[in-house]
C-alpha cells in the first residue's frame, strides 16, 4: 500500500544554517510515528515544512502521491493535512462551539456564513457538540475561544482537527503546558484515533513515556538530519541515539 504522506530529500536553509537536511520519510495509514530528538534537532521545522508553514529550499512533500510542496498551509489542510496549532487561528472571539461548527461546516463544503440562522445548521451544530463532548469541552461550548485556559486550548486544537477529519493528524507536543489531570484526556483521544487504523498520526513529543506507550515507530532527528528510524524499543537503545540525547559523544551522520 502506498504511503499517505511522504517527504523526499526535504531541506530548508536559513542563510548558512541547514535546519532540515535531506530528510526522506514515508508515513502510512494506521500508524503513529513519534518524531523525537534533542532541542534544536529540527523537529518543529520539519513539521512546519510538511504543513506548509515554511517553504522548502529543496525536496518535496507528497500527500497520497500528489506533490503539495507548492501549496500554502490552508490548501494543504483542505487536502487532508491537519496540524493542531494552525487550526486554532479561526475565530478566537467566537464561542468554542462556533469555532468547531465552522470546522465541521468547512469539511462538508458549506459556505462560512457567520450570521446565518443557527437552525439552518442543525446537523453541523450537532456534530460540533459531539466533538466537544469527546474532548471534554461540552461545558465550555458557549465560552469565547480566546478565554480558554491553556489546557483547554490544547483540547480545542484536537477538537478542530477532529471536526475537519483529516487524513493526517500532526500533533506538536500536545500535552505541553497541561496539568497532570488534563494530560490523560488528550492522550486518550490520540489513542482512539490510532485505534481507528485509518489515520496517519505524527507526534512530536519530549515525554519519552508517552512516546513509548503510543508510538508504533520513532524517527530521530539530530542537527536536521535523520539519525534513526524504526521500532521504539530498537531505536531508543541505539548508542548513537543515546549519544544524541545525552550529548556524550559526537553524533555520526545518519
Amino acid at each position: 500500500m502506498p504511503p499517505v504522506l511522504e517527504t523526499l530529500d526535504l531541506t530548508i536553509r536559513f542563510g548558512g544554517h541547514v535546519a532540515v537536511d535531506r530528510v526522506s520519510c514515508a508515513f502510512s495509514a494506521g500508524t503513529l510515528t513519534a518524531i523525537v530528538g534533542p532541542n534544536g534537532a529540527g523537529k518543529t521545522t520539519y513539521f512546519n515544512l510538511i504543513s506548509g508553514q515554511l517553504k522548502a529550499t529543496s525536496g518535496s512533500v507528497r500527500l497520497e502521491g500528489e506533490d503539495v510542496t507548492g501549496l500554502p498551509a490552508p490548501l494543504r489542510t483542505r487536502r487532508g493535512l491537519g496540524r493542531a496549532f494552525q487550526l486554532t487561528q479561526l475565530f478566537p472571539n467566537l464561542s468554542v462551539l462556533e469555532n468547531v461548527r465552522l470546522a465541521v461546516q468547512a469539511r462538508h463544503g458549506g459556505a462560512l456564513q457567520l450570521f446565518s440562522v443557527w437552525l439552518d445548521h442543525k446537523r453541523w451544530i450537532e456534530e460540533a457538540h459531539a466533538v466537544l463532548e469527546a474532548v471534554h469541552l461540552g461545558d465550555k461550548a458557549q465560552a469565547p475561544a480566546s478565554s480558554l485556559p491553556h489546557g483547554d486550548q490544547r483540547k480545542l486544537e484536537v477538537a478542530l482537527m477532529m471536526a475537519l477529519d483529516p487524513k493526517v493528524y500532526m500533533f506538536d507536543e500536545p500535552t505541553a503546558g497541561m496539568s497532570v489531570d488534563e494530560v490523560p484526556v488528550v492522550l486518550d483521544l490520540i489513542r482512539e484515533l490510532k485505534q481507528r487504523r485509518d489515520k496517519t498520526i505524527l507526534l512530536v513529543e519530549h515525554k519519552m513515556d508517552v512516546v513509548r506507550e503510543l508510538a508504533d515507530r520513532i524517527i530521530v532527528l539530530h542537527n536536521g538530519q535523520l539519525l534513526a528510524d524504526g521500532e521504539p524499543s530498537v531505536v531508543m537503545g541505539l548508542p548513537v541515539v543515546q549519544s544524541a540525547y545525552m550529548g556524550t559523544a559526537a553524533v555520526e551522520e545518519a
